[in-house]
Formats: structure tokens, sequence, C-alpha cells
């Protein structure tokens, strides 16, 4: 007789009614919903304990987004973000024994796109619905879209603020978000921006919402940007570690970046510097991109120095010159693009001067100098700074050999005496090479 069995078969008992005690490995608890409404969809953020099992689906009349959470739980202190965008309302409740049911009431058909986030930083597993409206969206006009031809145009300068929604970014001394300070820079450099001639400004994001890398600097290139511009408040473990900074796109980035476009057919069939890539060889398709890129990365580069010598003048610089990294948000192929650090949020005093209005507005005028005197010394055709610049050249004559001010002035439908009064000139002698003034009307 075998005096183990009955041991055994009351451990196998214990081990299946401890099992049933505990929890499925694939059930989580849902912390909290939050939501953000942009202009383009709304996203809604689900804190979880972990991984876990979940579908979506549809209903109409009225339309509706259904989310069924498996084997899953609401915390007990779970709080959902009142509905916003294009919700309406959002339920939730038990789903049979041990599912959840959250329903989305919408003000119209959605596309969703859903991901499950691992932990990152300080935050936990988060489950993401991003919420497009199926209506289409008109696209942005650009201001050479709208002006008659034969008129000079605006330039254009799409302006970052850096993170949003979910995403605070850095949590300066104070508590001060990164992502607010962002969004104030942002809108006073638009600000200053608009009010110069021949200059518009466009922004990423005007509310707190979270935007991808990748969109952002799309919608640069949506708009025909003439420029991007990206805006950040640093941060470092020393508190000590102060000024500004200007980055544009590491080499290794640009090589990486190029690759990833070359393999991509949906990348090739959009156009790069006004080509399409979709039709070509692959060896003339990298030539067409590394020229494309090549000259960006020029740009990028002079604006980038502008601006930070601009900013030189209005406060310290964290670093001497430009410095170079590959953030994503700085890899378009085609529009010049800078990162603009501008200040250390983690600074107590810095802190303070970025909560300051004025202080924003001094941030915003300095990187409006740079721009401003990159866009002088290199003027995009058909835009006012171009006009400007024929202008300035039309109202210049350098002289050539055998010129004299009567021949001058009568070329120019001015007078001796007039060319004399504006240039200052205490005698009639000229020589080849001299840069004549010429009086206007």
């Amino acid at each position: 007789m075998d005096v183990r069995a009955p041991t055994l078969t009351w451990f196998a008992v214990a081990c299946a009614l401890l099992l049933a005690a505990l929890p499925s490995a694939h059930a989580a608890e849902i912390k909290a919903l939050r939501i953000w409404a942009g202009p383009e969809y709304t996203r809604a953020v689900f804190d979880v304990s972990g991984p876990l099992e979940y579908r979506i689906f549809d209903l109409s009349g009225p339309d509706r987004l259904v989310l069924d959470i498996d084997s899953s739980s609401f915390s007990a202190g779970y709080e959902a973000a009142e509905a916003a965008g294009l919700l309406k309302a959002v339920r939730s409740g038990k789903q049979g024994k041990s599912d959840l049911r959250v329903v989305f009431d919408l003000d119209e058909g959605v596309r969703p796109k859903s991901f499950l986030l691992p932990p990152a930083e300080k935050f936990g597993y988060r489950l993401v619905l991003d919420l497009y409206p199926k209506t289409r969206v008109e696209p942005v006009k650009t201001v050479e879209a709208v002006l008659p031809p034969g008129t000079s145009r605006n330039v254009i300068v799409t302006i970052d603020a850096g993170h949003g929604g979910e995403d605070p970014g850095s949590i300066g001394a104070t508590g001060s978000r990164e992502k607010v300070i962002t969004l104030a820079v942002a809108r006073e450099l638009k600000r200053v921006i608009d009010s110069e001639p021949g200059m518009t400004a466009i922004l990423t994001r005007d509310g707190d919402y979270f935007i991808p890398h990748k969109q952002r600097y799309q919608k640069a290139r949506d708009a025909k940007a003439d420029l991007f511009i990206s805006v950040h408040a640093d941060a470092f473990t020393k508190s000590s570690a102060r000024g500004s900074s200007v980055w544009v796109l590491s080499p290794r980035g640009a090589t990486s970046e190029a690759a990833r476009w070359l393999a991509d057919s949906e990348n090739r069939a959009d156009l790069v510097g006004g080509v399409s890539l979709d039709s070509r060889d692959d060896t003339l398709a990298a030539v067409l991109l590394d020229l494309s890129q090549g000259a960006t990365m020029e740009a990028s580069n002079a604006v980038a120095h502008q601006v930070h010598a601009a900013m030189r003048r209005v406060g310290p610089t964290h670093k001497d010159h430009v410095e170079r990294a590959n953030f994503v948000v700085l890899r378009s192929p085609d529009v010049p693009s800078i990162l603009v650090e501008t200040a250390f949020i983690s600074n107590p005093a810095e802190e303070r001067r970025l909560n300051d209005p004025a202080e924003r507005t001094k941030l915003a005028e300095a990187i409006l100098d740079g721009v401003r005197n990159y866009f002088r010394s290199t003027p995009p055709p058909g835009t006012w700074f171009a006009l400007e610049e024929n202008r300035a050249k039309a109202s210049r004559h350098v002289v050539s050999r055998g010129e004299s001010l009567s021949i001058i002035a009568a070329r120019h439908g001015t007078s001796v005496a007039a060319l004399r009064s504006v240039n200052k000139l205490s005698r009639d002698q000229l020589h080849v090479g001299d840069v004549l003034e010429i009086p206007q009307g």
C-alpha cells in the first residue's frame, strides 16, 4: 500500500485552490484615464498596472467606440477624465465576471489607432487610443498657395512647442512643466515673427496635447515651411547647469534617416525637395536624397549659428558652439531644422526666468534676430526677403571702367547733385569698384 497517495492528492487539491485564488497572469488594474483634445485627433490614455488583452470595435446610431479589456479591474482610486474633443462622454463598467468595458460616446465616427506602451522613465504601462475623425480634414493652406502669381510671399517658419499632453517634459525645481513653458515661448515667438515684415509663423500645437515626433516635422513639410524650430527647456542632474543652446541634426542621424527614407516605400512616394523618389532607381534616388539632405543640413547649420550668436547677446549659452544630435524632430530631409533649448528648467534662477513673460519675450526676440539675419543673408527665391534684396541691389551702382557721375546719373534718372549729396562726395572723381547709393524717387 502506497501511503504517499493521500498526501499527494491533498497537495494537488491545495495547489489547485491556491492557483484559483491567484489573479490571472494577464489581469491588469486600470488606474486612471486621461484625455487630450488636439485639432487633428483626440488621445485617451489609460494608466494600467501591466500588459493586458483588449479589443476595440465601433457602433453606430449613435456613434460609439467600445473598448473591452480582458481579466481586469478598476483600481480603488480610478479616475476618469472629462470627455473632450471628439468625445461627448465616457462610460465604463463590468463586462461579465472578470472583464471591463469602456464606451466612448462620439460626436461623429472615428478611425481609432491603439497601442500599449511599456514603462518609461516616470510612466508605467499605458494603453493609448488615438481617435481621428473619419471626415477628411482640409490641408493647411500655405501662404504661397493663396498669394496671386507674381507676388512675393512671406517666409514660413514652423514653430514646435516640445512635449505636450501626457508628456510633460522636464519638471523644474518649483514644479514648472516643460510642456507649459515651451508652449508659452512658442506662442511669443509666433507673435514676434508674425509682426515682422515678410515672415509668417505656424505652430505645430497651440494647446496641451501630444504630437508624435515625426508628425511635428511633417507638419513643417506639409506647410512647405522655410524653417522648422523646435522649442525646449533643458534639464540636468546638477541645478547649477545654465544657459541656452542650439542643436542641429548630427551627420550620423542624417545617414540613418536617409537609409530609412530609401527603404520605406511610403516615404519614397512622397516628394523630397520637390522631387519624387518613387520612380527613380536606388542609385539615383540616393543621389537626389543626398543632395536635398546636404543642402538642408547646410542651411540648418547657417541659421543655427545666427540664432546661437543672437542668443549669446541676451544671456549665457551652455556652450560656445552649435551642438549636434540625432533628435527625431530634426530629421526632415528638405526643411532646415534647429532645436533651441531656451534655458535649464532644472536651474531655479532660469526656471524663474522662463516663467517671466518679459524674459520669454527677450528669448523670442533673440531667436527672431537670428532667423531674420539668416533670411536676409540667404533669401529664399520668390520671398519678400528676395524682393528686398533685389531692391537694395537696384538702389546701388558699382562703378565700371569709363563711367562718370553724369553717365551714372543719366542711367538711373537722377542728377549729379543728388548723387553727390547721397554719397557725400566732395569731388567727382570715381574709381572702378566704388559702390554708389542711388537716390530714390
